[in-house]
């Protein structure tokens, strides 16, 4: 009898590379798909997919359980703005809203976790099958970086771990001890584009996780996409967390780092978990 386990997918690779790594373990995967995220990619992986509209939590826990899944992992973020924008909740989603005391990543997590929680599906973390996508410790790709760099890297780190406690974002941008942008609603490659617009081609980045990070959601990732934004932005440095950041398409970090002259490194941080 095969393994099934489900997927709730986001946007972005990770859904795709996290599915050729459970199939590889020997997992049915069994996916509920964003219609306004996920990429169409997916159906090509997947033992079964579920569409839905950002919003049909009920619609999900029907999903999982016709498919007889009680255990599943997040993949891929859903895009917060789709709360204000394009939001289509059901019955389930709106009673959920309506007991939360804010609409923090955090608490809308949490609680889409205890609704599946008390349907019989647990949340795995996000990592426990990462493997080789996770972060370690030191240089990851391209060259090493400079004193300064090293210097803006641990002081990134202080403050990205701030704004991170706060539940604002987990990425800021730095320069020779000053902070040019902090993470906020908009996402990671904005605060980019808008840090490096203030610098002078020498800013870092630096993306952590929470300081009580709940690794079944919202695990720090980077892609190739955080790449070459911070190539037009002229970012040459960028400090991740080790051991919890996610390194998506793994080889196109190291070809892109090599050809756009970008440091990435791996730093340890210590967090009350």
């Amino acid at each position: 009898m095969s393994k099934k386990i489900g997927l709730i997918a986001g946007y972005g690779e990770f859904p795709l590379e996290l599915t050729r790594v459970l199939n590889h373990e020997g997992f049915d995967v069994h996916v509920v798909a964003a219609r306004e995220e996920t990429s169409p990619e997916i159906e090509q992986l997947a033992a079964s997919v579920c569409w839905l509209h950002v919003g049909k939590i009920g619609g999900m826990i029907k999903a999982f359980q016709a498919a007889g899944v009680t255990q599943v992992i997040m993949a891929g973020k859903v895009q917060k703005l789709h709360l204000f924008r394009n939001f289509r909740p059901d019955f389930v989603a709106v009673k959920a809203l309506l007991s939360l005391p804010d609409r923090r990543d955090d608490s809308i997590m949490l609680k889409i976790t205890q609704l599946l929680s008390d349907a019989g599906i647990t949340v795995l973390s996000q990592v426990q099958y990462a493997g080789q996508m996770i972060a370690q410790e030191g240089l990851l790709f391209g060259a090493k970086p400079s004193k300064i760099q090293m210097r803006d890297m641990h002081f990134g780190v202080s403050q990205a771990s701030g704004i991170a406690g706060l539940d604002i974002g987990q990425t800021v941008v730095v320069q020779e001890g000053a902070v040019l942008a902090v993470e906020a609603i908009e996402g990671t490659d904005e605060a980019i584009k808008r840090g490096g617009s203030l610098g002078n081609g020498k800013a870092v980045v630096v993306k952590v996780a929470k300081p009580k990070q709940d690794l079944r959601f919202d695990v720090p990732a980077i892609g190739p996409d955080t790449l070459h934004t911070m190539h037009a932005a002229g970012c040459k440095a960028l400090a991740v967390e080790a051991g919890c950041t996610l390194l998506i398409e793994r080889s196109q970090l190291e070809a892109l780092a090599k050809k756009y002259g970008i440091c990435i490194f791996g730093i340890a941080v210590e967090h009350q978990r």
